[in-house]
């Protein structure tokens, strides 16, 4: 099958008449001049107008971006962006001493949650690591055992996540 190029001129039994804006490994990105943008699979029952024939790279740049991304996730200790609840942006901490002539010391949330989440990466990293080292079976069980505690330590911090699936989880009851 050949591919055609972004440009192509095309007519859609649903759609009606479009232009190709974008080619991706499955898709054709169409404008259509009725029903807007749609993106229809490569093998489509259409007919062609007006081909235009170019060299069509068949990986997006959404793609390539999206591989990259999940790869650096994987691979690395470079944390994703991890959104704090809407009520506590702009929030501060107020650390305040028993001892009335102690100063006080406030902390923006935004800052204490930042080290969170650093902390909590950084644990990812460790077991990842423990993982994938050459300890024997019996002492990852028990490093894995030791990080499950540490992130149901976490938990606390909790009610600072915007979105509950990246909160800290500790060892699940039965």
């Amino acid at each position: 099958m050949k591919l055609l190029g972004i440009g192509s001129r095309i007519k859609h039994f649903e759609f009606g008449l479009g232009v190709i804006t974008n080619v991706t490994s499955k898709h054709y990105w169409v404008t259509f001049i009725e029903n807007g943008l749609e993106t229809i699979d490569l093998d489509s029952d259409f007919e062609v107008i007006e081909g235009v024939e170019d060299d069509v790279d068949t990986i997006s740049f959404y793609e390539v971006e999206t591989t990259l991304k999940n790869m650096l996730k994987q691979w690395s200790d470079i944390s994703e962006i991890i959104p704090i609840g809407d009520r506590w942006k702009g929030g501060k901490i107020i650390l305040e001493p028993k001892d009335t002539t102690l100063a006080s010391k406030e902390i923006p949330i935004d800052t204490f949650f930042h080290k969170i989440v650093m902390v909590r990466d950084r644990i990812r990293v460790m077991e990842q690591k423990i993982n994938s080292s050459k300890l024997d079976d019996q002492d990852k069980v028990d490093l894995q055992q030791y990080i499950t505690r540490i992130y149901g330590s976490l938990t606390t911090f909790n009610v600072l996540f915007k979105i509950k699936e990246q909160q800290f989880s500790g060892a699940k009851s039965k």
